[in-house]
């Protein structure tokens, strides 16, 4: 299993099963009387220390920003090392953009360079339909898919997310957790609890606006955990 299956979940529109629950120019989800939908603003950072087995792995960034147009833009960084010492033996490393407009997914463009073994996509709205040329799948990406960015709480709801590294359909089932006090950004703080079943289980966390505050994982026996730097 690469480090693709541990965090491919992590990295990449909204259906329209999702069209009633528009924002301005971020996607958002049917959500229930005790959440609100929470919606990217230009200038809004999401900055995740990542951890594997308590000890430092890298970072996980989602900048959004204004998009050329008008709209929103969402940037996703990932910068993932492991070594010994000045040693480099692992590296991860994943760009990725998403372009919204009024609530709308109109193109993804993501990289991948998995310890040397790259990966791409791009995918444009046309004619109503979100097509897609990537390493891993090429074609019209099912109208449900969502990309499998973390930060938009309409993945909840859905049972395709569309890979940002290299443009696969993922298969996920959705199963709620119930409430949790967890530690985020320094404090604790309550947040919803969601589990994503596919090819690796992967336990997410949103506070009751709709903001991803938590992610953790199992992969090859260790524990992948994302902290969050400080609250947006």
């Amino acid at each position: 299993m690469t480090l693709k299956h541990w965090i491919i979940l992590t990295f990449f529109a909204v259906a329209a099963a999702f069209a009633g629950a528009r924002a301005d120019d971020a996607p958002l989800p049917r959500i229930g009387a005790s959440e609100r939908g929470w919606t990217p603003q230009p200038g809004d950072e999401i900055r995740f220390n990542v951890l594997r087995q308590s000890n430092a792995f890298g970072s996980h960034v989602v900048r959004f920003a204004e998009a050329p147009g008008g709209g929103l833009k969402a940037q996703t960084e990932v910068s993932l090392r492991a070594g010994l010492g000045p040693v480099t033996l692992f590296r991860y490393e994943l760009n990725a953009e998403e372009i919204w407009r009024r609530g709308e997914l109109v193109s993804v463009t993501g990289r991948v360079n998995d310890d040397g073994k790259r990966g791409n996509v791009s995918a444009k709205r046309e004619n109503g339909r979100l097509s897609v040329q990537g390493t891993a799948f090429s074609g019209a990406a099912p109208d449900v898919a969502v990309p499998a960015s973390h930060w938009n709480y309409a993945q909840t709801k859905t049972r395709q997310l569309l890979s940002t590294e290299d443009g696969e359909i993922i298969s996920v089932n959705i199963v709620p957790r119930g409430r949790e006090t967890i530690r985020a950004a320094g404090r604790e703080i309550e947040a919803n609890r969601y589990l994503l079943e596919s090819d690796i289980n992967v336990d997410l966390w949103y506070d009751d606006e709709g903001r991803w505050v938590k992610l953790a994982f199992q992969a090859r026996g260790q524990q992948i955990e994302y902290v969050l730097d400080r609250m947006y």
